[in-house]
């Protein structure tokens, strides 16, 4: 069973930061860069790093989808996709409803049905673009009926982009079966949250829409606890425990706790953040948890760990953390030596 791409993920970047990124991630050997998008723009970043690399795939993981209209995304992505020459993924999600409504004072009501018509109209705008059909979709959410030539960026040769989607509940899960070319899985997530969850309402989905499971892609990212010494892990480790607890806090994220047993944890978690206490709510992270969630080795092991968990779970492999880590001196050679590592292992 082969190995998946090997891909690295960058935030909060200005544009001349990400092209260098960018330009690290492709020298160092790394298959993609996933931009997300917070304080910076994912489109922004993913135009800087598409003009700075030859063999790197961008992608956006993830745009705000409501932030803008369907329009706007499809014309984006086209553009990415003639500036990459065919290496763009387009990576939608919906945020939550509070950034959604007072950040970016956009609709949110039923997020799921409008994300999945989000993604058929700009199925449609792009046929459009390539001159297959006229401009007419019509849904609950979005109309587009107008594109004129001067609007249209023309047919091109490239095909369209794939669309990725974010989800975590199972509803979602199911449309991303449907419509969907990946899914971006959720950092906080275990081999056994795949398996049990992830893979049956994907595969559900794509039943109703009469399609192989096996085409949507799982985007999947690791965070892992990586040291030249027992030490080094050790402090990689108790990072890795206080961030597993910020993100567990959420109640959307209950159900990966709750796959493995860990029914309690998230209440207690959330009551945790709700009262400041964060070494509580390192503390409730234990080994076992931390085990399951995250990967920990020394470098030298890192490349093997990682193959040993996911070879075949995953359909593109994500370093979660590594490029935030690129700034201490040495990294960035250690990172490049994994995926050297990583690309032994896949030509096995």
């Amino acid at each position: 069973m082969t190995l998946p791409p090997l891909d690295v993920m960058a935030a909060g970047q200005g544009l001349r930061e990400t092209a260098a990124t960018a330009g690290a991630a492709e020298r160092a050997g790394f298959d993609g860069l996933w931009l997300t998008e917070g304080g910076r723009t994912s489109f922004g970043a993913a135009t800087a790093a598409a003009l700075g690399t030859e063999s790197l795939t961008v992608g956006t993981g993830i745009a705000v989808a409501f932030a803008r209209s369907p329009m706007i995304a499809a014309a984006a992505a086209r553009e990415l996709q003639e500036a990459t020459g065919g290496r763009f993924i387009l990576g939608l999600g919906t945020q939550v409803r509070a950034h959604v409504e007072r950040r970016y004072s956009a609709e949110f009501d039923r997020p799921g049905p409008r994300l999945r018509e989000y993604v058929e109209a700009v199925r449609a705008i792009w046929r459009s673009f390539r001159g297959e059909e006229r401009l007419r979709y019509q849904g609950e959410f979005y109309n587009f009926s107008l594109m004129t030539p001067e609007w249209s960026p023309g047919p091109t040769e490239l095909p369209d982009p794939e669309i990725y989607l974010a989800g975590v509940n199972p509803w979602m899960l199911r449309m991303i079966g449907e419509v969907g070319d990946g899914l971006h899985v959720h950092p906080l997530h275990s081999i056994r949250y795949l398996d049990e969850v992830v893979r049956p309402h994907i595969a559900e989905g794509a039943a109703r829409a009469g399609r192989d499971p096996g085409a949507i892609a799982l985007v999947v990212p690791v965070m892992t606890a990586a040291g030249d010494t027992d030490a080094e892990i050790d402090a990689e480790r108790a990072k890795l425990r206080l961030r597993l607890a910020f993100y567990g806090s959420t109640p959307g994220y209950a159900k990966v706790f709750e796959t493995h047993g860990w029914d309690d944890l998230q209440p207690r978690l959330n009551r945790l953040f709700a009262g400041k206490d964060r070494d509580g709510m390192a503390a409730a992270i234990t080994d076992e948890v931390l085990d399951a969630l995250t990967v920990t080795a020394h470098w030298d092991g890192l490349a093997d760990a990682l193959a040993t968990r996911y070879r075949g779970a995953a359909d593109r492999l994500v370093a979660y953390s590594a490029v935030g880590t690129w700034k201490t001196p040495g990294n960035v050679e250690r990172w490049a030596a994994v995926a050297a590592d990583w690309r032994k292992l896949a030509a096995q």
